[in-house]
């Protein structure tokens, strides 16, 4: 039988409908409103370059306008989120935390097999007293355990042992993140940090792996197999595959070809009922996204939807080994149409360079639209000005 084909457009617009970013940005975003955006979006990722943003922060002000940074802690104390892996480090909804319980056991697996030959010997003699310290003395951070040790200069690799103590007893589920200092993660005891009605609740692998997949796909809007794995990360893709063969069996699932921009087609999963869903018409505004945003973490997904060929470039300034800055993907109604390089320089936002996309005219409208934009993020960035640098605007790439 022919599988029915989803128009490329249409795919795209799907899918930006269903990471919220195809509509308008109204909202309070913070609070019942910041929540619900959580909810909707199932995590936001956690990273720490902040030359601009932090990307956690871009993610939400993209979809609420009125976001700003102080709102994200305050929600994670009312315990609607709370901070874990998919792929990366998380905040996540707090209505899915007993999925987690299965994560952390996997997560313990891998670090009792791979941590003793990744990390600094030491730290497994160290994990009853950390955990004992912080039952006894309450929360901490990491600079408040392990004061007798000497202290690396590297990465992750070089922390001493009651850091990855702390870490390791994070991942596998003895303590949770209750805040953040700064951006320095603040633990304690899970069972003080979680709300009784999640910390109690328990759900059996098989529905879990029924949970993922189909969390996965109501946020997606199509996936293959291995895209609903990996939205979580917290199955396996072979977990993903048995259920996608049974769903479709069952038909509960159907099979649609996805068409790329170049007008290739990918099989994929859906709904039956979203087959026929005609999504919202675009915003025209222009926005700025994070490399990190749910949208584009699939870089070769947004390829095929979008043909943005966006690769995350992290400049890393010499002599220092650490990161530097990003340039930002940034959209227009449903297409990507380039690449901004820009940072707050003191009390300014400073744009040093755009490249169009390939095909992307960047005429009047266009321009002023950006510009827009940009303003926009120097009020999110509390910056007084903006100062765009002379040729600013590159050649298409």
């Amino acid at each position: 039988m022919t599988r029915p084909i989803l128009k490329n457009q249409t795919a795209r617009r799907m899918f930006l409908d269903r990471h919220l970013l195809l509509g308008s940005r109204s909202g309070a975003g913070k609070g019942a409103d910041l929540q619900s955006v959580i909810d909707h979006l199932g995590f936001v990722q956690v990273d720490s370059v902040n030359t601009l943003a932090r990307a956690h922060d871009l993610i939400l002000w993209s979809r609420r306008q009125q976001y700003r940074a102080p709102h994200l802690p305050a929600l994670m104390k009312t315990r609607g989120a709370f901070e874990h892996w998919t792929h990366d480090a998380s905040v996540i909804s707090m209505n899915h935390f007993a999925m987690w319980r299965h994560k952390f056991a996997k997560d313990k697996a891998f670090m009792d097999k791979r941590w003793g030959a990744w990390r600094r010997d030491g730290f497994r003699e160290q994990l009853d007293a950390v955990l004992k310290q912080i039952t006894d003395e309450g929360r901490c951070t990491s600079m408040d355990v392990g004061k007798d040790e000497a202290k690396g200069s590297g990465g992750w690799w070089d922390w001493h042992p009651s850091k990855t103590a702390l870490e390791y007893l994070w991942r596998s589920g003895d303590l949770s993140v209750c805040h953040r200092t700064g951006f320095r993660k603040v633990y304690d005891l899970t069972e003080r940090v979680i709300p009784p009605e999640h910390l109690n609740a328990h759900v059996a692998e098989h529905d879990m792996i029924d949970w993922a997949c189909t969390s996965a796909l109501d946020r997606l809007g199509f996936a293959t197999s291995g895209e609903l794995a990996a939205f979580y990360d917290i199955i396996t893709p072979a977990q993903a595959k048995i259920w996608c063969t049974s769903a479709l069996k069952s038909q509960r699932l159907t099979e649609v070809d996805i068409e790329a921009t170049d007008g290739s087609l990918r099989r994929s999963f859906m709904w039956p009922n979203a087959i026929d869903t005609t999504p919202p018409d675009p915003n025209a505004r222009v926005r700025l996204l994070s490399p990190f945003d749910p949208a584009l973490r699939d870089r070769k997904r947004a390829e095929r939807l979008f043909g943005f060929h966006y690769r995350i470039e992290i400049f890393v300034p010499a002599p220092k080994r650490t990161y530097g800055y990003y340039v930002f993907p940034v959209m227009q109604g449903d297409r990507m149409i380039g690449r901004i390089d820009t940072k707050r320089d003191g009390d300014a936002t400073l744009v040093t360079a755009f490249w169009p996309e390939k095909g992307v005219r960047m005429g009047k409208a266009r321009i002023k639209a950006l510009e827009a934009e940009i303003d926009r993020v120097a009020t999110f960035v509390g910056s007084t000005s903006v100062n765009w640098a002379q040729g600013w605007l590159k050649e298409n790439t």
